[in-house]
């Protein structure tokens, strides 16, 4: 069985360019793929079944629009001979590349870093320290 490199992904220049380094690094290696893209959901909580059942629609609403997204860039590293899985889910986004990575058996975390300035730069962002912290298996993080 060969080993599974997840790559956070939301369309970004960085977190395209994540994909492509750790394709590079995955037909190397021979290792497969697993495209993650999550979605923030906050966790306030409504009253009324109406404003539950709207909540849901839209959360299955972007769920739908991100898998669109998804699907293409995973068609494209599966014509280039690797093998590639998806994930699309609502939460915190440092916790669940986490779990999703314990999930699927990841080797490896890469990511894109966000921000262009000198000082976002130094600070990496959020997730990346999120990850650096928190994550069972080493974290790439792709400039």
């Amino acid at each position: 069985m060969s080993d599974t490199y997840l790559v956070g992904f939301d369309g970004t220049d960085s977190s395209n360019r994540a994909i492509d380094f750790a394709a590079s690094r995955a037909k190397m290696a021979g290792a497969r793929l697993c495209v993650v893209h999550i979605l923030e959901w906050s966790a306030y909580s409504f009253h009324t079944p109406e404003e539950l059942a709207e909540r849901h629609k839209r959360r299955e609403e972007e769920l739908e629009r991100a898998r669109a997204m998804v699907e293409p860039v995973a068609a494209k590293l599966k014509a280039s001979g690797i093998e590639t899985q998806t994930e699309v889910r609502h939460g915190h986004v440092g916790e669940l590349l986490c779990t999703i990575a314990k999930e699927t058996g990841a080797v490896q975390i890469f990511v894109g870093r966000t921000g262009d300035s000198v000082f976002t730069a130094r600070l990496l962002g959020g997730l990346a320290i999120t990850l650096a912290q928190a994550s069972p298996v080493p974290v790439t993080i792709v400039p």
